[in-house]
């Protein structure tokens, strides 16, 4: 791949595809969610209604139930994809918010549905939550495991390509890190614990300086190996 008037290793240039296709599918996801929510709010504002005449208070007020459950629902998506890029768990009551919040979206949306025993209507108005819910567990996995592809293959770029120190304009510091191995990075981690510390990818990346997809797999590595030790 040529870019800049300069070739790029195979690697690097495979990561450049990676992280094309990361912003494809984290865009795509979040249209779809958004697209689904859109679809909702005719109905969940039909059962807040229930029956209100047009433009009246009531009626109008309805409209207000299905975007302030979406935004809830949206700001624990976005806080979730930021927490799970630093390894951070969140607590059982974003997650309890989250099912929630996706629950009341589908059971409002439904209602009227199941009330009036149509089949093919259920079906209809169940497609949208459903998507909802299904995309809202999947983006965040999706979008940390594409950014950890990334760095991955940036990673064997620097350790795999062609000397590029000669190149103009090249972080010859970044390029150093990139060809440091998992390995390196382990024995780092190694020599830096001791018995009172526990091992969290912050404080991989803290004592290695190694990037945050890959600082999770080195915090499961040494754990195992501090728990046998300890055994």
């Amino acid at each position: 791949m040529v870019k800049g008037g300069r070739q790029l290793p195979p690697t690097s240039a495979e990561a450049e595809a990676v992280e094309q296709v990361r912003k494809q599918v984290d865009r795509l996801c979040w249209t779809g969610i958004l697209l689904g929510l859109a679809f909702t709010m005719t109905n969940v504002q039909s059962f807040a209604a229930n029956g209100a005449a047009a433009w009246s208070l009531p009626w109008l007020a309805a409209w207000l139930l299905d975007p302030m459950v979406s935004l809830v629902l949206l700001a624990i998506l976005r806080a979730e994809q930021v927490t799970a890029q630093y390894g951070i768990r969140t607590r059982g009551w974003v997650r309890g918010a989250k099912w929630f919040t996706l629950a009341a979206t589908y059971v409002m949306n439904t209602w009227e549905a199941y009330a009036a025993g149509s089949a093919d209507m259920v079906v209809l108005h169940s497609v949208p939550p459903l998507v909802v819910f299904v995309a809202a567990e999947a983006v965040t996995d999706l979008r940390d495991k594409l950014s950890e592809a990334v760095r991955t293959a940036f990673t064997n770029a620097g350790a795999t390509g062609p000397d590029m120190d000669s190149e103009p304009g090249r972080d010859r510091s970044l390029e150093a890190k990139r060809r440091t191995s998992f390995d390196e990075y382990l024995s780092r981690a190694r020599e830096a614990w001791k018995p009172d510390v526990t091992v969290t990818p912050a404080w991989i990346r803290e004592v290695t300086g190694c990037s945050r997809g890959l600082s999770s797999r080195l915090a499961t590595s040494l754990s195992a190996e501090v728990s046998g030790d300890e055994q």
